[in-house]
């Protein structure tokens, strides 16, 4: 007989929490106020906040962002070039919650999917070190891009 099921690591509440506390603080050291979004692998928010003077709309940015990295591993920066430089995926662009800008990175334990991390609120790149930073802090490893 065939397996039915599959076990599926998920990052922890505790550890999305920590996540979520260290890129806001890699936020207020730039003096940026940010929207911080952790998902589970499947994509639903597992921790979220948002910094006082992060206008809304970084809200659902910093979700997508999260969720984009989740679906496939890879960090969002790296889909622009996908759905830029090549027009069997630029179709990809159009769905509604991909984003396809800096600042969301897949969360990886021992090169295995946990869950995605989306910031939001500086530019691409400040929204894409401010990933790297809350990772590395928390002890997770960055995806190569």
């Amino acid at each position: 007989m065939t397996t039915k099921s599959v076990p599926a690591a998920n990052i922890s509440r505790e550890a999305a929490a920590a996540l979520v506390a260290a890129a806001l603080d890699a936020g207020r050291q730039h003096g940026i106020e940010l929207a911080v979004a952790v998902t589970d692998t499947t994509g639903n928010l597992r921790a979220f906040e948002r910094a006082d003077g992060a206008p809304f709309l970084t809200a659902s940015v910093a979700v997508d962002k999260a969720w984009t990295s989740a679906s496939f591993g890879f960090p969002t920066h790296v889909w622009n070039d996908y759905v830029t430089n090549d027009p069997k995926v630029a179709p990809l662009a159009h769905l509604p919650r991909m984003v396809a800008v800096g600042g969301g990175y897949p969360i990886l334990e021992n090169g295995k999917l946990i869950g995605g991390i989306g910031i939001s609120g500086g530019n691409y790149q400040q929204d894409q070190d401010a990933a790297v930073v809350a990772l590395r802090k928390v002890g997770f490893d960055v995806a190569d891009a």
